[in-house]
């Protein structure tokens, strides 16, 4: 029997338990830099597998399996849910009011902990070629990123490479979507608070104007970035909230939006913070408006490299067939797997999640439903990743 063989069996074995508890992380999400009791849930699968870990100051942890000595291949799993209310009926919604895995993140700590059963077991049977680091990383969903806090830390000290999986409730189960070079994109949170004098709107040549000079940022910044950046770099930016006022007679003295901005060019991404400053200023100033300006870098795109792109499609190949293979677009979407990759090489793949002839949803959205036979596929393809 083949090692890939001798995995994708060990996963087998324990798929019905990784469905389970799948749906115990779906009914308890925890939010970034508390995922406490998902830490706790991880950390005692490695208890019964037998498999030595360290925690990570707060949450998360990090496990190795396989012989001492030469390089390390690492998998990244993420751990944490989203402020999104489970719209869903189904036994294993959210407890959690407010709360819930509306990104797969329960999927991918399922699947990393099938994997990490199967290479045990080859390493209990000494067949187990490299040592593997297994990476289940806090706040994925919080700007810049968990990825920086276990960098430091050390989580890739002696790994030569580095492998995930992300959900794509796009793609049919049973493929999983590859890409060399850009996966996803860069992504920055900027956050404007206007402040001006304010007044009865009888009389706005008295006052400085502030709801207008929201709406002209709200329209006016978007647009002319469109001008300023390469069309190449595929930069977006959209504003999610904007907040101003409280009556329809008067002009409030303070206002506020936030927003977005993403893009599919590294360096674009390092340009766009002194850019996006300069313009607020030049757009508001004939308003007499001030503004003061959060703009917090987020993560820059997730490049995969040849090599590391290379042996996940030979995993996809051994673990699911040559027909999973698929191949997929970059994403204005950001991941914070992007800061790992930027230290060794690495891959990340799409995971596909949608049922044959159903329908398709979208992450972030709390009506996400997965077909759970992605698990077991995450797993094995994560296993013979390490391996390949």
């Amino acid at each position: 029997m083949s090692l890939s063989d001798a995995l994708a069996r060990s996963v087998d074995v324990v798929t019905p338990d990784l469905i389970e508890v799948r749906r115990e992380l779906h009914a308890y999400p925890e939010l970034s830099w508390h995922e406490e009791r998902t830490t706790d849930l991880v950390a005692t699968w490695m208890d019964k597998s037998g498999i030595s870990y360290e925690r990570f100051e707060g949450t998360g942890l990090a496990a190795e399996i396989g012989p001492d000595g030469g390089p390390i291949v690492a998998l990244r799993a993420d751990l944490d849910g989203l402020p999104v209310v489970d719209t869903s009926q189904d036994p294993w919604k959210s407890s959690v009011p407010g709360v819930s895995h509306s990104c797969g993140h329960d999927v991918h700590v399922a699947a990393l902990l099938g994997a990490a059963v199967a290479l045990a077991q080859a390493d209990a049977d000494e067949k187990l070629p490299v040592r593997v680091r297994l990476i289940f990383q806090p706040a994925e969903e919080v700007m810049p990123g968990g990825a920086l806090k276990l960098l430091a830390a050390g989580a890739l000290r002696g790994v030569s490479r580095i492998f995930a999986l992300h959900c794509d409730p796009s793609l049919d189960v049973g493929h999983v979507g590859l890409r060399e070079g850009p996966i996803t994109g860069a992504s920055d949170h900027i956050h404007v608070q206007l402040s001006g004098r304010g007044g009865h709107t009888s009389r706005p040549h008295l006052t400085e104007d502030l709801t207008y000079a929201l709406g002209s940022l709200l329209t006016q910044l978007p647009a002319v970035l469109s001008r300023r950046f390469d069309p190449r770099a595929g930069a977006s930016m959209v504003w999610g909230q904007i907040h101003s006022g409280n009556a329809a007679n008067v002009i409030p003295s303070t206002g506020e939006l936030s927003g977005t901005l993403r893009m599919l060019d590294a360096a674009a991404w390092h340009q766009a913070e002194h850019l996006v400053r300069g313009l607020i200023s030049d757009i508001i100033e004939p308003f007499g408006v001030s503004a003061d300006v959060t703009y917090t870098r987020g993560v820059p795109p997730v490049v995969n490299d040849f090599g590391a792109t290379e042996i996940m499609r030979r995993a996809v190949t051994q673990a699911i067939g040559p027909s999973g293979v698929a191949s997929t677009a970059q994403s204005l979407g950001g991941e914070d797997f992007a800061w790992y990759v930027e230290a060794v090489p690495g891959a990340m793949g799409r995971l596909g999640t949608r049922t044959p002839d159903g329908p398709t949803y979208d992450l972030h959205q709390g009506n996400l439903r997965i077909d759970e036979r992605a698990i077991a596929i995450g797993a094995k393809v994560l296993a013979c990743a390490a391996v390949s």
